[in-house]
């Protein structure tokens, strides 16, 4: 069979469903090469800032890495904008939909939060913004994991000088992430948390 015979999904049979089904578990295999790919293309994203989104992106993975973050932290951070392409007004939703079923929940709600914890550094300069807009989230157990996210590599990730390791350094994280089986229990590990930097680390065996 090289494509089904149906034209309403109500009309399959079970061959051509699991034909389609085997033909979809191949297709998952190769999400991480599709995202690496994605990110190039944040290259000609939203311009006016001194490096390219991509840069962004490598540079906020980059120093989350450099911090000791663990690998869903680090391709968290590197994916966090792989919205801005094409959901311009909700890219943090759909950086989060994405790594939704893989990472942590932790990493997961501060992706998906992550654009309202950064109001903080210019809604001010903005009519109409609400520079606190991230207040509405002082109930989560995460609040202070995004305000660590946003401060240590998403705002201070836009700097031309700053020694970026390449892109096929996180490849293999990105790999290892999206092999994994979705939304594995033991993987979301819900309400749990892990430090960002080895200095939280080291700060609480203490």
């Amino acid at each position: 069979m090289e494509r089904v015979n149906f034209t309403q999904m109500k009309d399959g049979t079970k061959e051509e469903y699991e034909f389609l089904t085997a033909h979809e578990i191949d297709h998952t295999r190769h999400t991480a090469q599709r995202l690496l790919k994605a990110l190039v293309d944040l290259d000609e994203s939203l311009s006016g800032y001194q490096i390219t989104r991509l840069g962004h992106s490598v540079q906020s993975a980059t120093r989350a890495w450099r911090d000791g973050a663990d690998t869903d932290w680090v391709v968290s951070a590197l994916l966090h904008d792989i919205g801005d392409i094409y959901a311009p007004y909700n890219h943090d939703e759909y950086a989060a939909t994405i790594l939704k079923p893989f990472v942590r929940e932790q990493c997961t709600w501060c992706v998906a939060t992550h654009g309202d914890f950064q109001m903080l550094y210019y809604g001010h300069h903005l009519d109409g913004a609400d520079q606190h807009k991230r207040d509405r989230h002082r109930d989560s157990a995460y609040f202070d994991d995004c305000a660590e996210f946003c401060e240590r590599w998403d705002q201070a990730s836009f700097n031309p000088e700053y020694d970026d390791l390449p892109l096929d350094f996180f490849a293999p994280m990105v790999e290892e992430v999206f092999a994994r089986t979705p939304y594995d229990a033991a993987v979301i590990r819900s309400g749990e948390r892990e430090p960002l930097t080895n200095a939280e680390r080291a700060a609480q065996r203490q």
